[in-house]
């Protein structure tokens, strides 16, 4: 295999060195440019991909000069500033040049080295101790080396958990069992805006857990959703935006005995005379970014309307057809995404709900098994009370029910399409293995982004971010810069559940303190803000996990998922804080700030409607004539004549029939 520049004696034989060889001899080309004119650079207009290049290798020389700036830092044990370096790069580099896997390996490397940096930065035992702590936080996921050493088991279980869902999905679907289910849906999906609704109302009803309904809602809705010319951008986005947001919220969801914790816990120390659930329900008419993300996304269903990246995906997808844009790479394979049927399965959609309900089942009933079954057998009737499932739900472990749940979903899924899907068992087998083949991609994806959370770790950017921005907060702002500073936080490490430990036990008390001593408005709004803000962070961040399960349920380009997602996190935040936030610590009644912000989503709908029919131009109208026209000289006019683009620009479709026009 040789590679060498083309018109200096040879050609590339190989794909990869043809591309890289190319934007050698463009750079090439534009240095020359650039000694010729005496240092400017002139590119031309028309040269896109000269363009990309130079941006490209801009912000990399910027990434290499901020990280060598950072080292130095980190060696001289200057500040902290430095710890924000590796989450900065791995945003950046994944932006430069599309690529996530390089860009989160470039950022663990870069979190090594400088959570072992040592001044000066190029003696060799600096660099190769930097790459090996690199390496111990990729280990570190999975296996842990500082005591309790052992494996992760959290970890561990949430990736048995990807893989049983994917082989479980893919068995499915060689039954015929998505199919079954896709076409029972179409009964209430008809249309591209109903297919939309019922999307929203799936992630809905499935609030108990964000990665089970990641993972459900996408396998469940994906099929339908390509029939409508539904891009996958926009079924991530309603995958992921029904996911954390509901999660967080429900009073019943592995979410809530995380949250009433942390809050029980700081409640204590101030003597606030409530119980974690009680002031969980408090702050809830204050949880402004996710009641309004929910908002959002009901008005964004029912309209149709989009707009940034999401706008030109789904114009891709109605017009062109085309699903995934071009060049894009899905985080399951294409095969997978694309597979069908066995040829001889027989299509029942029973197939898909018998082992989606029993993950639900097991789930559910796994909560029941640990401390809640004490108080279950003294008391049956507890079924039927919250506060026993929101006890159920605080003591257990999830990740260990989530395992649990999806080994037997695989194993009902798999005697069902043997016994009712009728497939050679062959077939299952390979069907099973191309699911754990599948599920490869994104369970390094994790390991990568977790491993990214292990540096953040190292660096404490957490603290960091929470030390240096919460020197900023005043009374009137607090709130609002809470929720700034718990996004920029979870939107850096990738971890909602991190950020909130980490500012739960640290802002609560500022507002404490700003209340007088008291537990008032300033704290109650502050709480909300915390949740909230991390949530929004999370859902905005690339190596978030629930935002990469999400592009891994839907079958969809993760970077891609990220780009047209974070214009509407954005909008619905902007909304939340200046309609929100604000508005309740100047004294909004606090029955009002959810509808006010409910009604500036609508609004918001209404307006880009109203925008896009008046930039609509009108159709061009075309009489219907029978017979000669004595204009055209006896020559009789076809009524199904195209207009100026080549397009039928007639009101409705029109045929002939012995003679004679009629509409269908």
């Amino acid at each position: 295999m040789k590679w060498w520049l083309p018109g200096l004696g040879g050609h590339v034989k190989t794909g990869p060195g043809r591309r890289w060889v190319g934007r050698l001899r463009r750079v090439l080309v534009v240095a020359g440019d650039v000694v010729e004119r005496g240092g400017t650079v002139v590119v031309s207009t028309g040269d896109a991909g000269n363009r990309r290049l130079i941006a490209r290798l801009i912000t990399l020389a910027a990434l290499v000069v901020l990280f060598l700036a950072a080292y130095g830092a980190a060696g001289l044990r200057g500040g902290g500033w430095y710890s924000v370096v590796p989450p900065v790069v791995a945003v950046a580099t994944a932006l430069a040049t599309g690529r996530l896997f390089l860009s989160l390996i470039v950022a663990v490397v870069a979190g090594g080295l400088l959570s072992a940096a040592v001044w000066p930065w190029w003696r060799p035992s600096a660099v190769l101790g930097g790459l090996a702590e690199a390496v111990r936080f990729v280990v570190g996921t999975v296996y842990g080396y500082a005591p309790p050493t052992g494996f992760d088991v959290g970890n561990v279980l949430i990736l048995l958990f990807v893989v049983f869902i994917m082989a479980m999905i893919s068995v499915i679907l060689a039954g015929g069992g998505l199919q079954g289910l896709a076409n029972w849906l179409m009964r209430y999906a008809r249309t591209a805006r109903s297919t939309r609704l019922v999307t929203f109302a799936t992630g809905l009803a499935i609030f108990i857990d964000d990665y089970a309904n990641t993972m459900i809602v996408g396998a469940t809705m994906r099929p339908v959703t390509d029939r409508q010319r539904i891009s996958r951008e926009k079924l991530a986005f309603l995958v992921d935006a029904t996911a954390a947001p509901v999660a967080g919220l429900a009073f019943i969801s592995t979410w809530i005995g995380y949250e009433v914790g942390l809050l029980s816990d700081v409640a204590g120390p101030l003597g606030i005379a409530k119980d974690g659930y009680a002031i969980f329900f408090d702050a809830f008419l204050f949880r402004f970014y996710c009641l309004g993300m929910i908002a959002f996304v009901f008005f964004n269903s029912a309209s149709g309307v989009d707009f940034g990246p999401m706008a030109r995906a789904e114009r891709r997808a109605a017009r062109e057809g085309k699903l995934l844009d071009d060049g894009a790479m899905p985080m399951t394979s294409r095969s997978f995404a694309a597979a069908e049927p066995h040829p001889s399965a027989r299509v029942r959609a029973r197939v898909a709900l018998v082992p989606m309900l029993v993950v639900f089942v097991v789930f559910l009933a796994g909560l029941w098994c640990g401390s809640g079954l004490e108080r279950l057998r003294s008391d049956p009737l507890a079924l039927l009370g919250p506060s026993a499932w929101r006890e159920a739900l605080a003591g257990a472990d999830s990740t260990v029910l989530l395992a649990r749940a999806s080994a037997a979903g695989l194993a009902v899924s798999i005697v069902l399409v043997l016994c009712v899907s009728r497939i050679p068992a062959m077939a299952v087998v390979r069907a099973t293995l191309a699911g754990v083949r599948n599920s490869l991609l994104p369970v390094t994806v994790l390991i990568l982004a977790w491993s990214l959370k292990r540096a953040c770790d190292a660096l404490h950017t957490g603290d960091y971010l929470a030390g240096t921005l919460g020197e900023t907060l005043t009374p009137a702002l607090l709130p609002a810069l809470v929720f700034v500073v718990a996004a920029a936080t979870s939107f850096a490490t990738g971890t909602s559940y991190g950020t909130m430990a980490i500012l739960i036990p640290t802002a609560v008390p500022v507002a404490f303190r700003l209340d007088g001593g008291a537990y008032g408005l300033v704290t109650v709004i502050t709480i909300a803000a915390v949740l909230d803000g991390a949530i929004f962070g999370d859902h905005c961040s690339p190596i978030s996990d629930t935002t990469i399960m999400s592009s891994v349920g839907s079958s969809c380009d993760h970077l891609a998922h990220v780009r047209t997602q974070l214009p509407y996190s954005l909008a619905v935040a902007a909304v939340a804080l200046l309609a929100g936030y604000l508005p309740a610590v100047a004294g909004l009644p606090r029955w009002a700030g959810i509808p006010l912000v409910a009604t500036i989503m609508g609004g918001i709908f209404l307006a880009l409607a109203s925008r896009r029919r008046a930039a609509e131009p009108p159709p061009l109208e075309y009489p219907l004539q029978h017979g000669p026209d004595a204009s055209s000289g006896g020559e009789s006019a076809d009524p199904t004549a195209t207009g100026p683009a080549g397009r039928v620009t007639t009101e409705g479709a029109l045929r002939r029939d012995n003679g004679t026009d009629q509409r269908r």
